[in-house]
Parts: structure tokens; C-alpha cells; sequence
């Protein structure tokens, strides 16, 4: 066991995760999403897994680690309900206070429509697959930069 690392993030993610470059996005989805042939299609080329874990927990888990870009105006995006996109079902509500808790301030998920959302995530560089039985649990988060305490502030792009 390590300290201070979120248990849900197993070896594969923990790596997958480190391995992502500035700008490289990762995928957390519900079941209902077709993560395994999506997955194949990514940079890592295969799905990872948290089974046992709904879509807003996993999504603590891998803020825990990750930091989001903040070069971009939407480093978090939300599959749109079809239909309405301004709709947020309850899932992405919990999902939303998980990544304002994360950055320490609002940062709204960016809506995508349903079959766009499908063609990024394939451009991703993973897919991390959720128990999450609810609809609309899927989210992507765009990687950015953590600069060392004493690093120059510049620009990090």
C-alpha cells in the first residue's frame, strides 16, 4: 500500500495516468459506455478498469493525482443528455462538486455532444471504465501541468 495515493488508483491507471503528457486527456466512464472499443482506439490501446466504484468517485480519485489543464478554457468536459443539453442528471452533479473540490473553485464541465464525445474519446489517451450503472457518467479531463514550488511561473504551454 502506498500513502497518500487514493486506493482506487491501481498500478495500470497510476500509470497510465504518470505516462500522459500536458494536453493528453483521459476518459472516466459509466457501464453503459462502450469503453472497450473506444479504449482499443486510444494511445494506451487498452481499457482500464475501477469496477467497483461509481463514476464520481473515481473521478476524486484521479483529481487526486491529475492536474487540469489551465491553458484551456475547458479542461472538463460532460456528456450531454441527448436531447437537453443543459440537463445535468445527478451523477454529473456529484461529479461536478468532485472537480470544484479538486481545483478549489467552480470549474463547470464543459457540455459534448453525445457522438463527439464518442470521437474524442477515442482520441484520448485512455479510458478508465466505472461501475457506474447511472447514464450520463462519462467525463473527460484534459492533463495539465504541476510546476515544482520554485519552478519559474512562466508560461508552461
Amino acid at each position: 500500500m502506498l500513502k497518500n495515493i487514493d486506493p482506487l488508483l491501481n498500478a495500470d491507471i497510476l500509470y497510465a495516468l504518470a505516462a500522459m503528457g500536458h494536453g493528453d486527456e483521459v476518459v472516466v466512464c459509466d457501464a453503459n459506455f462502450p469503453a472497450d472499443s473506444v479504449a482499443r482506439q486510444t494511445a494506451l490501446g487498452k481499457l482500464l478498469r475501477v469496477d467497483g466504484a461509481n463514476a464520481p468517485r473515481v473521478v476524486r480519485a484521479v483529481l487526486s493525482v491529475l492536474p487540469l489543464d489551465t491553458f484551456v478554457d475547458d479542461p472538463a468536459g460532460r456528456m450531454e443528455v441527448v436531447g437537453d443539453s443543459s440537463a445535468l442528471p445527478a451523477v454529473q452533479q456529484e461529479a461536478q462538486r468532485e472537480v470544484n473540490e479538486a481545483e478549489g473553485r467552480a470549474l463547470d464541465f464543459a457540455p459534448i455532444e453525445r457522438f463527439a464525445f464518442y470521437e474524442r474519446a477515442k482520441k484520448a489517451y485512455c479510458v478508465i471504465a466505472t461501475g457506474e450503472a447511472r447514464g450520463y457518467g462519462c467525463f473527460i479531463f484534459k492533463k495539465g501541468v504541476q510546476l515544482a514550488p520554485d519552478a519559474p511561473q512562466g508560461d508552461a504551454r
